[in-house]
């Protein structure tokens, strides 16, 4: 495995989020020496699709991407949804292609990337329902277990998470991409 050692990663989610797409990949990067931190809306702690309960690190009104290495996005209809909505999550995540840092993002965690604007040109894959929304932010989407483009990391599902996580590790090991831009 690829080694993360002094590396800090932020997981940017909030309630409903899809249990096993937070704690899949927050398993590999840790394993890998990774910092992996909670960034939040939610006070406290949050609570995922199946009942996964972990607690907030780092309230997003708070955090910057200044302080991070990488970002991940998990899924989770709701999840997704509600974090989009605000504004404190969108420009974090935006700052994180304006720093040109890697990005993971599964399932439905693509939602808040087009509300932060940094999807035209791009190529990745999601959840299927959200092709069309992709697709009308200026993305370019493919039906893959796992794609690549310029340090953005994307799977559809739970089921790609092995792909995912090991995409993730290797391109946040890689550092900055220079095409990984707004």
């Amino acid at each position: 495995m690829t080694d993360l050692t002094g590396k800090r990663i932020a997981f940017l989610l909030t309630d409903g989020f899809e249990d096993s797409e937070l704690t899949s990949p927050w398993d590999a990067v840790t394993a890998a020496g990774a910092e992996a931190v909670l960034v939040s809306p939610a006070d406290g702690s949050v609570t995922g699709e199946k009942g996964h309960e972990q607690k907030v690190d780092l309230p997003v009104g708070s955090a910057t991407a200044d302080d991070f290495d990488a970002l991940v996005l998990p899924g989770g209809v709701q999840n997704a949804d509600d974090i989009r909505i605000v504004k404190d999550a969108v420009h974090f995540a935006r700052a994180f292609f304006d720093q040109h840092k890697p990005v993971g993002v599964i399932c439905h965690g693509g939602w808040i990337l087009t509300e932060a604007d940094v999807l035209k040109g791009r190529t990745l894959t999601s959840y299927p329902t959200l092709q069309t929304d992709l697709r009308n932010a200026g993305a370019t989407w493919v039906d893959e277990e796992v794609h690549v483009d310029q340090g953005l990391v994307s799977s559809r599902n739970p089921d790609d998470l092995p792909a995912f996580n090991a995409k993730l590790v290797e391109e946040f090991a890689e550092g900055e991409h220079a095409g990984q831009t707004t």
